[in-house]
């Protein structure tokens, strides 16, 4: 069976930011086949990710999320484990799981830098629904060549 819908899951820190990866992804893969969830942060991302992909609905999900440096190690720690959970989950499940996790190291909270990254966070969300088409397609032809 081929699945037509796909998960996006979105971080709320910084969604005015983040939420630009959705009108990216949008732009590729039609509204009607996107169910969209919000996490309260990328640390929540990969259990969700998981949940959705062991319902057998999604033929993939994507993970959207801006971990910024705030001048402590934390940060390195939650994108590690944020990424590292998101690959389990796809990996665990067989449903692709797409990251749109960005860690800036030189992120300050200005006009300039918002802009710049919820430009940003478009053109990975667009790339993201790129990643997903694609692996979809291959994965299909594996199963139809067999």
């Amino acid at each position: 069976m081929t699945h037509t819908r796909y998960a996006f899951v979105k971080a709320n820190w910084h969604s005015d930011i983040v939420d630009r990866a959705l009108d990216g992804f949008q732009e590729l893969i039609p509204v009607a086949q996107i169910d969209v969830y919000d996490v309260p942060g990328a640390f929540e991302m990969p259990l969700l990710a998981r949940d959705l992909a062991q319902t057998g609905q999604y033929a993939a999900i994507a993970c959207a999320a801006f971990v910024v440096d705030g001048g402590i190690y934390r940060h390195d720690f939650v994108a590690q484990s944020v990424v590292d959970g998101l690959m389990r989950a796809g990996m665990d499940s067989g449903v692709p799981v797409l990251s749109v996790s960005l860690t800036p190291h030189q992120y300050q909270e200005t006009d300039h830098h918002n802009a710049i990254y919820r430009s940003h966070f478009v053109e990975k969300g667009r790339e993201a629904a790129q990643a997903a088409i694609g692996i979809v397609r291959t994965r299909l032809a594996l199963t139809q060549a067999a």
